[in-house]
């Protein structure tokens, strides 16, 4: 090759080799986020009575697989090389529903955590097409972190009452996931 040229895929390259990292770090979370979720539906599914609670986290995982999604395709349209993680296994057995709700709720605030130094990140870099791209994952991260604080708050209210859990479970996709796949 002679020395003026610069291989094409240099010239396509828009995003630095730290904003790749953290934006394929970012996918794995969402995998991971993937998984675990699906691994609540399974748990959630062979106890009796929480259908709602099953098909809320099977939507849960879906959701988190389409954010996965837009992540690689945003990585790999603006020139990088996204990655498809390797996953390790999630946990699969929970000590109660409440315990699944608190789980759900620090893997949300993990996520937001994640997205905010990528942010940061974006900003430190002057990358600003990423910054804006990323916004969409911080409403997003509002509205989940939202979703499972209300959730953990009316299971905490309903306590042992199991005509409360009854409810719950009935009305649980009145609450974020609704439209997994949509976003």
């Amino acid at each position: 090759m002679p020395q003026n040229k610069v291989p094409l895929i240099k010239l396509c390259t828009m995003l630095s080799k730290t904003i790749q990292e953290g934006l394929n770090n970012q996918v794995l979370m969402e995998a991971q986020s993937s998984q675990a979720y699906l691994a609540m539906a399974s748990w959630a599914e062979i106890q009796p009575g929480l259908e709602g609670v099953t098909e809320f986290f099977f939507r849960q995982s879906d959701e988190e697989r389409v954010h996965m999604l837009k992540l690689i395709r945003f990585i790999n349209e603006r020139g990088g090389f996204a990655t498809v993680p390797a996953l390790e296994q999630p946990v699969v057995t929970f000590k109660s529903l409440n315990y699944v709700f608190k789980e759900f709720l620090a893997h949300e605030l993990k996520v937001s955590g994640s997205i905010n130094e990528l942010v940061h990140l974006a900003l430190a870099e002057k990358d600003y097409a990423t910054h804006n791209f990323l916004q969409w994952y911080v409403t997003e991260q509002m509205e989940e972190e939202r979703t499972a604080r209300t959730l953990n708050d009316k299971l905490e209210m309903i306590g042992d009452d199991r005509s409360g859990l009854y409810l719950f479970d009935r009305d649980i996709l009145n609450y974020g996931g609704q439209d997994a796949g949509k976003k």
